[in-house]
C-alpha cells in the first residue's frame, strides 16, 4: 500500500468501540442460548438429543449411543484432532457405563410435538425450568417439585434415594456445581461410580461382582473384545428355531443396552464399508485397464493426455 493514491488505514479509525464487558441482559441471553443448546442437543456427537438420553457426574445430557461409541474401540485411522474433542468434551468424567445413568424424561404429546414435562407439577422441563434428575433410578422433575414433595423415595418407582443424590440437569449456579464436584469425589473415595455402582478395580469384591462388571464397558474395550470380535459373537446368537434373536453381546445382561451397542457397531461398520468402496474408486480411477491411447486423451490437458512418440514417414 503507498504510492498509489490511496490511504492507510489507522487502528483508531478501524477500532471504533471499545471493548466492553456485557450487561446483565446480554449476560442472561448468552446463558439461556447455551442452555437451549445443552437441552437439545448432544456435545459429543453434535446431533439432536434422543432417547435414551444419559447423564454424567456434571448434569450434561448425551445421547446413550454416543456414549457407547465413544467407549468402543476407535479405528486406527480415525484423526487424532476428533480424539481430543471427544475428550475435552467429556473430560474424564464417562469411562465406562457405570459412569452415566439413563434420564428417565416423563415426555407429553402435543399433536405432532414433543415435550419433557415434570410427572408432579406438569411443567415443561428445559432451560426455562430449573430440572433434576435422582439417582440411581434416573426419573427427571422440577426443582421445586422434589423440594416440595419431602421424602426419600421416588414418586415415580419408589425406589429409594439420598439428598445428595439429586442432580442438577445442566447446571448453572456455582454452588450446584460445586456440590456435584464434591460428591463425585466423595464417591470415588469409597470406590463408587455416579451410579452408584462399585468402580472397577475397587477393593473387597465378591465373585459376583466381578462378573457384573464385566458386562461394563470400561477404558473404551467391551469386555475386552475388538469391534471384529464383538461383531462375530453377535452373529453367532441364534434362537432355537432358526431365526436371528436380538443380538446380545456376551455378558451385557440389559437387552436395550445390548440391541443400542449392536446397533453402533452395525453403523460403525457400514461407516468404514463405504469409507474403503470410496477408497477403492478413487483408485481405480488413477489407473486404466484398457491402456494409453494417445488418440482418446487428444482433447486433455497436459496432466491427462500424456505424450505420444510421432510416427515416421
Amino acid at each position: 500500500m503507498g504510492n498509489d493514491g490511496g490511504s492507510i488505514p489507522t487502528r483508531r479509525e478501524l477500532v471504533k468501540n471499545a471493548a466492553r464487558a456485557l450487561n446483565t441482559t446480554e449476560l442472561k441471553a448468552t446463558q439461556q442460548e447455551a442452555q437451549t443448546h445443552a437441552w437439545t442437543w448432544c456435545p459429543l456427537s453434535n446431533r439432536p438429543l434422543t432417547t435414551p438420553i444419559v447423564s454424567d457426574c456434571a448434569g450434561t445430557l448425551y445421547n446413550k449411543d454416543a456414549i457407547i461409541e465413544q467407549l468402543l474401540p476407535k479405528d486406527l485411522d480415525t484423526p487424532a484432532s476428533v480424539l481430543k474433542e471427544k475428550e475435552d468434551v467429556l473430560q474424564g468424567r464417562v469411562k465406562g457405563l457405570r459412569d452415566v445413568v439413563e434420564v428417565k424424561f416423563t415426555v407429553l404429546k402435543e399433536g405432532k410435538d414433543e415435550k419433557w414435562v415434570c410427572p408432579v407439577t406438569s411443567k415443561e422441563l428445559g432451560p426455562t425450568t430449573k430440572s433434576v434428575y435422582l439417582v440411581p433410578c434416573g426419573h427427571a422433575f422440577s426443582e421445586a417439585a422434589i423440594r416440595e414433595v419431602k421424602g426419600d423415595v421416588c414418586v415415580e418407582c419408589n425406589e429409594s434415594y439420598k439428598e445428595g443424590d439429586i442432580i442438577p440437569i445442566v447446571p448453572l449456579a456455582k454452588e450446584d456445581i460445586a456440590k456435584l464436584v464434591e460428591r463425585i469425589t466423595r464417591l470415588r473415595e469409597t470406590g463408587l461410580t455416579h451410579s452408584l455402582k462399585k468402580a472397577p478395580g475397587s477393593k473387597k469384591r465378591k465373585k459376583g461382582d466381578v462378573a457384573a462388571e464385566n458386562t461394563e464397558t470400561t477404558n473404551g474395550v467391551l469386555n475386552g473384545m475388538t469391534v471384529d470380535a464383538v461383531k462375530t459373537k453377535l452373529s453367532e446368537q441364534e434362537t432355537a428355531n432358526g431365526q436371528t434373536a436380538t443380538p446380545v453381546p456376551s455378558g451385557i445382561k440389559n437387552s436395550a443396552t445390548a440391541s443400542l451397542t449392536a446397533k453402533v457397531l452395525d453403523e460403525q461398520s457400514e461407516r468404514n464399508k463405504r469409507r474403503k468402496q470410496r477408497l477403492n474408486d478413487n483408485l481405480k480411477s488413477l489407473f486404466s485397464n484398457t491402456g494409453y491411447s494417445a488418440q482418446t486423451h487428444k482433447s486433455g490437458d497436459f496432466m491427462t493426455r500424456g505424450y505420444s512418440i510421432p510416427k515416421k514417414n
